[in-house]
């Protein structure tokens, strides 16, 4: 499964949406943690996890065991209250919502974009992932 629908599918659990609306879950979603390109933005993501002193949390998600959880508003401080407001718009429902089924869905998402640590290791551990994403800017 393609990691940005595994991350729509999360959300869209966790808002109890059905299946017709998948699609513009992973389009919201996209929106807010793909690249110009509409690829998912890894670089991006771990870069504003480790700014705002999440490097730990960020690293269980990419190497093997547990994956450390996120709150709704350590989610919020990450994005931004302004795309989380878009988002929620775009899917018609509250922020509330929208930051628990991300503080659900992220850790997943990034946990199965390095599955075994593959990612973590390839790149050189958490300074390796901080490398990639200051190339990415």
């Amino acid at each position: 499964m393609d990691i940005m629908k595994l991350g729509a599918s999360l959300l869209m659990d966790k808002l109890g949406g059905g299946d017709g609306n998948l699609d513009s879950i992973t389009s919201a979603l996209g929106g807010l943690l793909s690249d110009n390109n509409g690829n998912l933005d890894l670089g991006s993501i771990v870069s504003g996890l480790q700014e705002k002193g999440l490097g730990s949390v960020v690293e269980s998600w990419l190497g093997d065991g547990d994956n450390e959880s996120i709150s709704a508003d350590q989610v919020k401080e990450l994005f931004g209250s302004e795309k989380v407001s878009e988002i929620a718009s775009q899917l018609n429902t509250d922020e509330g919502s929208v930051l628990d089924g991300l503080s659900e869905a992220l850790p997943q998402i990034l946990d199965k974009s390095s599955s075994g640590g593959s990612l973590l290791d390839s790149i050189g551990g958490i300074d390796g992932v901080m490398n990639m994403a200051k190339k990415l800017f």
